[in-house]
Parts: structure tokens; sequence; C-alpha cells
């Protein structure tokens, strides 16, 4: 073999064996875990819950770092910003990388250029809730509700644009009905509201109602997961009715890593967490609040989100969905 012939093939066969052994020797210093919202919320809970168990498994310390503020994009764009090299995570949800740029929201990042999705951790479905004082227990009442009494009735969410936004939309557009959008600034005067009976129906995300429907103060008429919750059993799917196949509405939980973040890097968190995922103990943890374990791989994840972006795009052109500004 000539000398010229033989040089390239030793470089190359060079990164490939440093490239291996650094995604072998991953992690090797701590991992900052960027969580966009509050401590005490369901996409913090999550994060924590896995960080725990992937610092057990990879024998590393994973530190949680709350960076909020912007309805999440301050982290989003922290870690959008951050270098690729896999000690900087994020746990999003849908309104930081997905629905919130859809509706018009002004973001100092591309989530789909700057951010590589690793895997979905798992996700949650909203809620379809209405005031006991409201004369409906199924979802069908509020449609026919909705027709005898067309402009009269109000659905309640945490703000323009948000997922929940969406789903009332789609609900409106596929029944043919026309309930007027109430939006509040975040779930808690949301669901305060919806207590108190200033607007009569609701769709927010499950945690903050389930103490208030097992109380009797809120009545839930549905979840918008494309199956039932384990955690409320006994509530129909939305996607059950007729005409409504394929509804489907959820706060997911994902982990993304900025751009370029080298590939064995991305395969190897997301074989972890896929294995953590199914862990009995962590499985159990993410279900008591009403959390569907996934644990996909990188391309499952790109292919859901490519699907979510599609039919969010769609809604939002059709129902004239902007944020609030």
């Amino acid at each position: 073999m000539k000398p010229t012939t033989f040089l390239p093939i030793v470089l190359a066969t060079a990164v490939v064996v440093a490239s291996n052994a650094c995604a072998q020797t991953y992690p090797a210093k701590p991992v900052r875990v960027v969580v966009p919202f509050p401590p005490g919320g369901g996409v913090d809970f999550v994060a924590r819950t896995v960080a725990q168990r992937l610092g057990d498994t990879m024998k590393q310390t994973f530190v949680i770092e709350n960076r909020t503020g912007a309805s999440g994009m301050i982290g989003a764009d922290a870690v959008a910003k951050s270098a690729p090299d896999g000690y900087t995570l994020l746990v999003a949800s849908p309104a930081e990388v997905l629905v919130g740029p859809i509706a018009g929201q002004k973001v100092p990042y591309d989530a789909e250029r700057d951010l590589q999705p690793v895997t979905l951790i798992g996700e949650t479905p909203l809620v379809i809730v209405a005031h006991p004082s409201v004369a409906v227990r199924s979802l069908q009442d509020v449609f026919a509700l909705a027709k005898k009494q067309p402009g009269k009735l109000s659905y309640g969410t945490p703000g323009n644009g948000s997922t929940m936004h969406f789903a009332g939309e789609s609900l409106n557009a596929i029944a043919g009905i026309s309930i007027m959008h109430v939006p509040y600034r975040g779930a808690a005067p949301a669901v305060a509201d919806l207590l108190g009976g200033q607007v009569p129906l609701g769709i927010v995300g499950m945690p903050p109602t389930v103490p208030h429907a097992k109380s009797g103060r809120l009545r839930v008429l549905a979840v918008t997961s494309s199956e039932r919750s384990m955690a409320m059993p006994d509530v129909p799917a939305v996607a059950e009715l007729a005409g409504f196949a394929g509804y489907r509405f959820t706060n997911w939980m994902g982990i993304f890593v900025p751009a370029k973040t080298p590939q064995q890097t991305v395969e190897r968190l997301a074989r972890q967490m896929a294995q953590i995922v199914r862990e009995t103990q962590t499985s159990e943890k993410l279900l008591s609040q009403g959390v569907k374990p996934v644990g996909n791989s990188p391309s499952e994840f790109v292919a859901f989100l490519e699907d979510e972006r599609g039919r969010y795009s769609k809604i939002a052109r059709e129902r004239n969905i902007h944020a609030a500004e």
C-alpha cells in the first residue's frame, strides 16, 4: 500500500477510535439539566425524577438548574446557545420548542435548527373540566348545550397559543360549535376561576385538577390523550367519540441538547433514558403524576415532533391562533 493511501486510512481510523472512546467515557464531569420552569411543577418533577436515575446509572452528577421566565423561552435559549458537548440538557415541554413558535411567539432561537431532540420522556393528557353548576356530564352534553345556546358557553385555558387553546379550537372545529375561548395568564388563575364558577368550562393540565376532581369541586368530562389515562381510567378520551379519531393533545416532556452535539452522546443518553423509564420504580413514579413513560429513540422523537408540528401548524392557520404579545 502506498504511504499516501495509508495515511488517510490511519487518520480516519484514529478519528473513529477517538470518537468512540469519547462516547464510552461520557459523562466525564457533572451534567447540567436545564428546566425552563419553576421548581414544583410537572416538568420539574419529571426532570428531577429522571436526572436522579441518570446520575445513578451513568455514575455522574446530573444537576438541575431552573432557568425560568418568558414561558420557558429563557431556559431553552440558554441551552440552544450552550456548547454542543453533551454537558447541557434541556427538559422541555411543547410550549417553548413547538407550540409557542407556531403561534407566533417571538423566540431568540430556532428550535428546529438550534436544538437536537434526544428522547421523549413521557406525556400527560390535558383534561376538559366543568364547574358542577353546569348541566353537563359528558362532552356530548357540552356539544348539545353549545348548539342549543350558541355563543353562550366559554372555556378557560392558561393562555392564548397554549396547548390547551389548540385543543379547544380543535374541539370547536370538529364538533361544529363555537365555545368562546377565555385566556388566562397561567394555569393557577384559570383553575381558580373554574373553581369559583366564573368560567363554566376549562381545558387545563391534569396535575392541578386531580384534587379538585376528587373533592367534587370540578367535574372531569374527558382527557385529550389518544387513549384513557391510567391516572383517570374511568374518564373517557375525546378520541373515543365518533368523528374524533386521531384527536390528541398532550403535555409532553422531552430531552434536547444543543445542535451539533456528537451523535454517539445523543444515542447513549437516549438508550439510558429508555432503560430508566422502563424501570418499575421510575415508571410508577411518573404514572402517579399522570405521566405515561415513553423513552423513544432520537429518530422516533424527531418523527413525533414532525407530526406535532404539522398538526399544530394546520390548526393555527385554520383557527387563526396567535400567542399574546
